[in-house]
């Protein structure tokens, strides 16, 4: 860093003393020879002269704040942006950040906190009224002189709501105490951002505490999303109502139930100066969208960036002039938390296809050439197991019998015997696809890759590998690729049982962003993490995309066993069993010999209807408690036709035949001989089938003279 003390710029600013030092510039404090006074001249630090990003940040200060003039902003007077110095000269303000006086005075009386308040809304009002939401609002930024005017400052992030998108910044929010929800979510902002968090500060103000507090900096973004605050009056009783509640409706979590603008903030202010016993018709923490964000430990301690850190440290430290170091040091910590909503699902649509079973076949004979799986894209994982030939399938995933989309990756557990096999010099010459194939499928290795941030080594070439190159290793063990990479490495972190918003947080807090998100069956709770493609603790390039998977929320298909008595008809036939109308088992070619097989299928749930049918009918159904695993079972068998026969012989012909819930009723007729069955229900021709339990009812002829006769 150099240091320009004792210096003239441009031949007018005599650089005195630093006041200041932050993320990406210094401030110093220096003397203007041709307008005869003090200034604060924030210089862009050497590294980041070639980072367009930090370079774009900068710009976009000055030109924020260049537009703006009011009483209650830091005013920019001159502004250089050369090849090898860019700067900025500012108003030289004499006095301490509002952070140091909260931290000096601990809880602001009240009056003073709602005349602060009421500078910073009419600042606030002039930048929006010239398209410009701040985005970054918090007691770090505004500085207090000795009058008790309030001057707000760093823009560095603020957006130009009315102008082009490329004076955004995109990726950048405002730190995360402070931030509003639609911030923390990566949303669009408007200047009901700002006033969020004016209602933040304010409420530190009065409370002498932030409404959010914890370690962790993801956590904190997370209860924005998420947490309602104390309410004020609950830790200071003394407040009065009316504060209570222009504080509230200001924190309010949707944009639409705060206030619509400074100015109408500010005339709730200013309605309770006048008077403080005012109680306005507000209604707060009304759940009319349920949030569906839920609190979890699984973020705590998730890594963050440097940048974010150092944010932190911002907030705390003291400045070395007590005045434009404090205002400075928070405009470079910009918060890179960036939250970048990517809801990408996977598409839903097209037929799905029901996985085989591959187990115990060989993979090379019976699997790889094979074009009935050509739908199918295979992962090798080999194993050694010395109870299985070479090539033997031991498992696979997901299981035989599991619908899924054609092209899913099927991943085969091989078994590959052999002698240990050398990790040759080739694969240092070969790109990260082709080493990673080459382990896999040439060396039979399990390949995983990580990445190193290189200036010697080009882009995309191996570094390195772990054993290292030239050592043998034995088959079917794990080989680490070492790439080389032109951006920052960081650390994936583990989003396991993290909701997707907490996932994208903990995601973008180290630099990273979100892949595909798959939906699937689980235990777990819905919307929760179960599984990510990237294991945790990988080194990869920041704004690498990470896929992961989160539950459904249906608990995944278990196996049961379905007992099917076959058709006594001597021939091959089809069979189909349908779980809840779906067909979830087939074979084509079973032959029928009277006897009893029993399958398997999968599937979720209790008192779930199922079927089997062959050759197109029904021999049985039932239901399903996949939970239990118990079946249980309705035969359905050809149903006699008893009619002519005697009372007697009908109920053994029926009982033969399995039907045993027979019911008996009588009726004249003169023209039947009598005691024979003259009707039955349900009707049949000998080949009607109908379910064993189902209740037959068989009527019998009884004549004229049978029947008692009248007293």
């Amino acid at each position: 860093m150099d240091n320009f003390c004792g210096k003239r710029l441009d031949g007018r600013y005599e650089i005195q003393e630093i006041i200041g030092v932050g993320g990406m510039s210094v401030v110093y404090k220096a003397y203007d020879n041709i307008d005869d006074r003090i200034v604060a001249i924030k210089i862009l630090k050497d590294e980041y002269l070639t980072n367009e990003e930090f370079k774009r940040r900068f710009k976009n200060e000055s030109k924020a704040i260049a537009v703006l003039s009011h009483p209650n902003i830091v005013r920019v007077y001159n502004v250089s942006f050369g090849d090898r110095l860019q700067y900025i000269v500012m108003e030289y303000v004499d006095g301490i950040t509002l952070k140091e006086y909260i931290e000096q005075q601990r809880i602001i009386d009240w009056k003073e906190a709602v005349h602060f308040t009421g500078q910073i809304l009419a600042a606030l009002q002039h930048a929006h009224d010239k398209g410009i939401v701040h985005q970054d609002i918090k007691p770090q930024n505004i500085m207090l002189l000795h009058d008790g005017t309030i001057k707000v400052a760093d823009f560095g992030i603020a957006r130009f709501s009315r102008t082009d998108k490329d004076t955004t910044s995109d990726n950048a929010i405002g730190s995360v105490h402070y931030i509003s929800p639609e911030q923390a979510r990566g949303e669009a902002t408007d200047d009901k951002a700002d006033i969020y968090s004016v209602g933040v500060v304010l409420y530190e103000m009065i409370t002498g505490q932030l409404p959010f507090q914890s370690d962790s900096a993801v956590s904190v973004a997370l209860m924005q999303l998420q947490n309602d605050p104390v309410r004020p009056r609950e830790l200071v009783p003394t407040l009065p109502l009316g504060l209570e509640q222009i504080t509230m409706r200001a924190m309010q979590k949707n944009p639409l139930d705060r206030y619509r603008s400074a100015a109408e903030m500010l005339m709730d202010i200013n309605e309770f100066k006048r008077n403080p016993a005012v109680k306005f018709n507000y209604t707060y923490f009304v759940d009319k969208e349920p949030t569906r964000y839920v609190p979890t430990a699984g973020v705590q301690g998730t890594a963050v960036t440097a940048a974010e850190s150092e944010i932190e440290e911002e907030a705390q430290k003291k400045s070395v002039n007590k005045t434009t170091a404090i205002m400075i040091g928070a405009v470079s910590g910009v918060v890179v938390l960036a939250i970048v909503i990517f809801a990408i699902l996977s598409a839903v649509g097209g037929k799905k296809i029901v996985v085989p079973d591959f187990k115990d076949r060989n993979y090379y004979t019976d699997i790889e050439k094979n074009s009935e799986y050509k739908d199918f894209e295979f992962v090798i994982n080999p194993v050694a197991n010395e109870n299985y030939p070479d090539g033997t399938v031991v498992d696979q995933d997901p299981d035989a019998n599991t619908k899924v989309k054609k092209g899913t990756k099927i991943t085969l557990d091989v078994v590959t015997n052999h002698a240990d096999v050398l990790l040759d010099e080739s694969i240092l010459n070969m790109t990260e696809e082709q080493a990673v194939n080459y382990i896999r499928n040439t060396l039979m290795l399990q390949p995983k890759v990580e990445y190193e941030s290189r200036d010697d080594i080009d882009p995309g070439k191996i570094i390195r590998t772990d054993p290292a190159i030239g050592t043998s290793v034995p088959y079917a063990s794990s080989v680490t690729v070492y790439v080389s990479s032109d951006k920052k490495t960081v650390k994936v972190p583990k989003l396991l049982n993290m909701t997707v918003d907490e996932a994208k947080i903990a995601l973008n807090a180290v630099g990273l962003e979100v892949g595909k998100i798959d939906e699937v069956p689980s235990e777990t709770e819905q919307g929760r993490v179960v599984s990510q493609e990237t294991e945790f603790d990988t080194m990869v390039p920041e704004g690498t995309k990470i896929n992961f998977a989160v539950s459904n929320g249906n608990k995944p298909d278990v196996t049961v066993n379905i007992t099917v008595k076959l058709l006594n008809t001597q021939k091959e036939a089809k069979v189909i069993i349908y779980v809840d109308s779906d067909p979830k088992f087939e074979k084509d070619r079973i032959f029928q010999d009277n006897s009893e097989k029993t399958y398997q299928v999968e599937g979720s749930g209790s008192g779930v209807p199922y079927s089997v049918v062959i050759d197109g009918v029904k021999v049985q159904d039932g239901t399903i408690d996949f939970n239990t695993g118990n079946v249980t079972v309705n035969y359905y068998d050809a149903l006699p036709d008893v009619r002519g026969k005697t009372e007697q012989e009908a109920k053994n012909i029926l009982s033969g035949a399995k039907f045993n819930n027979i019911k008996v009723t009588y009726k004249e007729d003169a023209t039947a001989t009598a005691g024979t069955v003259i009707e039955q229900k349900p009707a049949s021709d000998g080949t009607t089938r109908c379910s064993t339990n189902s209740e037959i009812t068989i009527v019998v002829a009884e004549s004229q003279a049978e029947q008692p006769a009248n007293p």
